[in-house]
């Protein structure tokens, strides 16, 4: 409800725990007068300071950069210090929740425990590995078009927010996550270092590397630079198969039969696709999920496959645009 030009009353919900002190969180409500230049860290702020010091969260910079005051509003990834309140209230309407980016690693309010994620950070080596001359005698130059290839990846600023936005990271605690696969993207992009093709066999770990990435999005939608991490995903996958890296399993047969299935029929056969990355012994275990399917139209048997209309000019999109050997 507005009481003055350019101010709202508006309520939100505040996430609170104590791993301390605490057996569960609860949420605090708390009601105040925002007005339209506020940002979200602006009303954390009055929270602490006007209703209860004991709130916590972290900041710094206040300028988007360090990344610091990543939260969820309203399920929303975001940083505190960038999204103005009325424009959240426009989407979600008067009643805000602020809580931290994993609510069950949360350790004092929007605080949270952040190991893992540094863990898997440190994993990919995100450094340029090189020999360096100690007394160079010239500069180590790098063209705009090497720099380019990088695509924007050193702006990373290791916030978090696609990392705890990744369903993938949720359901599975040994994947690396969007972060850390962007910053790989970033270094074995770099013409300067020498440690790509070893990033890529930790890469290609099932369970922990690129092929666990389900193409979801999500951690484009979360990134506050827009740097679309699963472009960049997308990219130490065609590295993989550039350098000749890629492993025989499931998940590179996947990828593979996946562009087989559309240069033979022009759209994507899902029963067969199944077949192809996990053998004739494999699918039996997705018997029940392919009686489902059948029964919804999603698949059918193998004679009934249509094709395209325009399956000639799909096979020469997908020549053209096939760059590396499979």
């Amino acid at each position: 409800m507005s009481h003055k030009h350019g101010t709202k009353k508006l309520t939100f919900k505040v996430f609170r725990f104590n791993k301390d002190t605490d057996y569960l969180p609860h949420y605090d409500t708390v009601e105040m007068d925002v007005n339209q230049d506020e940002l979200v860290l602006d009303v954390m702020n009055r929270i602490k300071w006007e209703h209860d010091g004991s709130f916590s969260y972290r900041r710094s910079c206040r300028h988007g950069i360090c990344g610091s005051c990543a939260i969820k509003v309203n399920q929303k990834p975001t940083l505190a210090c960038k999204d103005n309140v009325f424009e959240l209230v426009e989407v979600f309407g008067e009643e805000l929740t602020i809580e931290p980016q994993d609510i069950k690693r949360a350790y004092k309010d929007m605080v949270i425990d952040k190991e893992n994620f540094w863990q898997k950070y440190d994993a990919v080596k995100p450094f340029v590995v090189t020999d360096i001359d100690e007394f160079p005698t010239q500069e180590n130059i790098v063209t705009q078009q090497q720099a380019e290839l990088i695509d924007e990846a050193d702006y990373c600023i290791a916030c978090g927010n696609c990392f705890y936005a990744c369903p993938a990271v949720e359901v599975n605690s040994e994947y690396l996550g969007p972060m850390a696969l962007t910053k790989a993207w970033r270094f074995n992009a770099d013409v300067r270092d020498n440690a790509q093709h070893e990033r890529l066999d930790t890469l290609q770990k099932l369970g922990s590397g690129i092929w666990d990435c389900v193409k979801c999005n999500e951690c484009a939608e979360a990134c506050p630079k827009e740097l679309d991490p699963i472009g960049k995903i997308t990219k130490l996958h065609l590295q993989t198969f550039q350098e000749e890296k890629s492993l025989d399993n499931a998940a590179v047969r996947h990828a593979v039969g996946f562009k087989w299935s559309i240069k033979k029929h022009g759209i994507l056969d899902e029963g067969e696709l199944v077949r192809y990355s996990e053998g004739n012994f494999g699918v039996m275990k997705h018997i029940p999920e392919a009686i489902a399917m059948f029964r919804k139209g999603k698949i059918v048997m193998p004679w009934n496959m249509p094709k395209s209309k325009n399956l000639d000019e799909i096979k020469k999109l997908v020549d053209i645009a096939s760059t590396v050997k499979y």
